[in-house]
């Protein structure tokens, strides 16, 4: 991924993000200010990342963004917005699963995760978000509350799919030393002993699903 267009019409988040791009090897950034300047540079790069606040843009629905989104398959979107409501993430996130979201009030690791997942074609849903899309009764009761944190969840995530802390390490461009510490503060915060406890936890908190070992 060489091109990301962001779609931000705040000079400052712009002027920020296009430093952490750089840090993660994005050097081509486009910055658009209108729906139809979005569309025509995804015509000129198809496969670019899609940094998008919906809130300062002029899409007159979700639907006419998550049209747009459709018609550019090959690309990659991350919202990154101040404010998004629960019936807007979920309608989205249900419709496109694809779409990675972040807020601007989320930390710099958080930002920083989502766009390197990004470059992994890799969907991200920081913290904040999950738990406005776990606000219900069913889900609070399956498992308890513990502070993992982003890297911690996409950590567990890979553990629970059976991967080795070196495998991990290589597909997320992170040190053993690492991806190590991070598998021995999960096992800390949980209370727990083994891989298999930690794909329990994983599983019941929905960082995992079952499913994935099917894929």
């Amino acid at each position: 991924m060489e091109t990301c267009i962001l779609a931000d019409n705040q000079f400052i988040t712009s002027q920020g993000l296009a430093a952490l791009l750089k840090r993660i090897g994005i050097e081509n950034i486009v910055q658009v200010r209108t729906m139809s300047g979005l569309q025509e540079k995804l015509g000129v790069f198809p496969e670019a990342l899609v940094v998008l606040d919906y809130a300062l843009f002029d899409f007159v629905s979700m639907q006419q963004m998550l049209n747009l989104r459709s018609a550019a398959q090959r690309s990659v979107w991350i919202l990154f917005s101040g404010e998004l409501g629960e019936h807007f993430l979920r309608y989205v996130l249900l419709s496109d699963p694809a779409i990675s979201v972040v807020m601007k009030s989320d930390s710099e690791e958080e930002v920083m995760t989502a766009l390197q997942n990004a470059t992994n074609h890799t969907p991200y849903i920081c913290e904040s978000v999950e738990q406005i899309l776990r606000n219900d009764n069913l889900a609070n009761a399956k498992t308890p509350s513990v502070n993992l944190t982003a890297s911690e969840k996409i950590i567990l995530h890979e553990i629970a799919l059976g991967k080795t802390t070196k495998e991990i390490a290589y597909e997320k461009h992170l040190s053993f030393h690492t991806v190590n510490s991070h598998r021995k503060n999960i096992f800390r915060k949980l209370e727990i002993n083994n891989m298999h406890e930690a794909i329990r936890y994983a599983v019941r908190a929905g960082i995992f699903d079952v499913a994935e070992y099917y894929i």
